[in-house]
């Protein structure tokens, strides 16, 4: 059966926005961002999701774990940070439509933390906020039950791959299948699907803001518990990921004053036609990327114009 949501105006209109800001990277050739904001976004994620879970290390502690260099910390928090970084380095060898390949994923994430990572509970388990139950998950005999129809609903279903990204999040903590270990997996498996949408994904660090917001992340799952549909999540979820991919954006653009000493710089010296190999010649240090996003903004600009495609493309300052 599907799970129960409605696709609003808000959804719609977030989801629009979602793909504006997509097509942004795209012009921006961010759909694999720099080497840089890679490392910087990973430390951003695996630290933003772990310390939603309670884990006290900081990011100064994640960046030295993933250069192999000892840190001083609880075992348990070094533990869950080389767990993530391991199964963050994995995340697209997995294929997100394969319950064996989740059930992979919390094995590694959760390797050394609980008895039986990688297998669903055979208990029952409840949600609590200081004494207060706030969820009673599913009977544990009906987990795997649960989570195959999640998954058919997931492979099958043809909703949007980003909303069933959302609903899956949810339907998943839900469900609690697990012993320990359901949020993050939930915020990782919905990162593995949406890298489906865009590959662009696998650096976005969603779990930044999700933190930032955590508060209204669990009102969103409490609100969506107690009206019986994901609604309410999926908009929040959407507005997470709008607001990450425009803080990416934002991020990856070139800083104005580099930016243009670097073409006033290049262009007094390409005085003739010249293609992108020669530009990075003249402007020592940038990157492919770099090099072809400012080639991009001088011709959107009108600065410059261009001939020939692909390998062959040259450019020329316009005259006057």
């Amino acid at each position: 059966m599907k799970p129960p949501y409605e696709i609003t105006n808000n959804i719609l209109e977030l989801y629009g926005q979602i793909t504006e800001a997509l097509g942004i990277c795209q012009s921006l050739m961010l759909v694999i961002p720099e080497a840089k904001l890679r490392r910087q976004n990973r430390i951003k994620t695996i630290h933003s999701s772990l310390s939603i879970e309670g884990n006290t290390l900081n990011i100064e502690n994640i960046t030295a774990l993933i250069d192999n260099h000892r840190v001083i910390g609880p075992q348990k928090d070094i533990i869950e940070v080389q767990n993530a970084i391991k199964a963050y380095n994995q995340l697209k060898t997995y294929e997100p439509y394969k319950k064996d390949h989740f059930l992979k994923a919390h094995n590694i994430l959760m390797n050394g933390l609980v008895k039986n990572p990688g297998e669903f509970r055979r208990s029952q388990v409840g949600i609590m906020k200081g004494e207060k139950v706030t969820h009673i998950a599913p009977g544990s005999d009906m987990v795997p039950g649960l989570m195959n129809d999640l998954f058919k609903y997931l492979k099958n279903d043809k909703d949007l791959e980003i909303i069933k990204s959302c609903v899956f999040h949810y339907e998943m903590e839900y469900i609690h299948p697990f012993e320990d270990g359901n949020g993050r997996m939930g915020r990782y498996w919905q990162t593995r699907i949406l890298m489906n949408v865009n590959p662009i994904f696998e650096f976005v660090p969603i779990e930044k803001l999700i933190k930032d917001n955590q508060k209204e992340y669990y009102e969103a799952l409490n609100i969506s518990d107690n009206s019986g549909k994901s609604t309410v999540f999926i908009e929040f979820m959407l507005e997470v990921i709008n607001k990450t991919l425009r803080d990416t954006i934002d991020e990856s653009k070139p800083t104005n004053p580099d930016y243009s000493k670097r073409i006033e710089f290049a262009l007094k010296i390409l005085d003739d036609w010249f293609d992108r190999k020669e530009y990075m010649n003249v402007c020592k240090g940038i990157s492919s990327a770099t090099a072809s996003r400012d080639l991009k903004q001088l011709l959107n600009a009108g600065i410059i114009e261009s001939t020939g495609k692909g390998r062959m493309t040259k450019y020329k300052k316009r005259s006057g």
